[in-house]
């Protein structure tokens, strides 16, 4: 797969008003982004549930991105939004807590990554649906469109690459082609992740991350290991 678009965002813990990006996606968001590939609902907890639980990935920087920060505000006391408004659920809802949080200048600041470009290799553990060739069509033909985080994150070419055997996601990664653009770039090694049963690359440590989810309650749960560090240039 290649995530390559102006934005994307791999949604850190939020802390505050500050949403912060971290460097490599998790598995709460790729879950997401196979999900709506397959037609899959947010209501739908148990078949994301089992889908997070079967995802393993590698992925790569072909091209390093900015970091960019969104800076926006929106003021809760004008007029129109001092009412209850009709949710999708229909029904009136109204903002609680204090004065200050129903209608105050809310601020906030959302973490971006841009014009980067990266690779990853994934795969299913396990049997049942969906099987790599349903992802296989489903990110051929996706049920719905795509983003790389937040739905302002739209990607710049089909997220689809190939699917190739190898005997792990980091030799499939380190065996994939670089982006055209990253060719260039002069680049001896190239900032990576890859599962933490996986011995390899350089400069390898341990990153714990916090990036499943408990879909039924909507909320991230659940601690994991996987290897950072840096891989060789693949031959082109």
């Amino acid at each position: 797969m290649r995530f390559d678009a102006p934005l994307m965002s791999f949604g850190g813990v939020m802390v505050d008003q500050h949403g912060p990006t971290d460097r490599f996606p998790g598995l709460a968001m790729l879950t997401g982004l196979l999900g709506n590939a397959l037609g899959y609902r947010h209501g739908d907890f148990d078949r994301l549930q089992a889908l997070q639980g079967r995802i393993e990935f590698a992925a790569r920087w072909d091209l390093e991105p900015k970091h960019l920060v969104d800076y926006h505000t929106v003021d809760l006391g004008q007029e129109k939004m001092r009412h209850p408004g009709w949710t999708t659920r229909r029904v009136a809802e109204h903002r609680a807590g204090g004065a200050g949080a129903k209608f105050g200048t809310h601020q906030r600041y959302r973490h971006y990554w841009a014009n980067g470009v990266m690779t990853l290799t994934l795969t299913l553990e396990g049997d049942g649906p969906p099987t790599l060739d349903d992802l296989e069509s489903a990110l051929h033909r996706p049920a719905r469109p795509l983003f790389l985080g937040r739905k302002s994150c739209l990607p710049a070419a089909p997220v689809l690459l190939e699917r190739v055997q190898a005997t792990n996601l980091l030799d499939a990664l380190c065996r994939c082609p670089l982006h055209p653009r990253a060719v260039q770039n002069g680049q001896e090694s190239l900032a990576a992740c890859w599962p933490a049963g996986i011995p390899g690359g350089e400069q390898a440590r341990i990153v714990s991350r916090y990036d499943r989810r408990e879909w039924r309650n909507q909320i991230h749960a659940g601690r994991r290991d996987h290897h950072e560090g840096r891989i060789g240039r693949p031959a082109t």
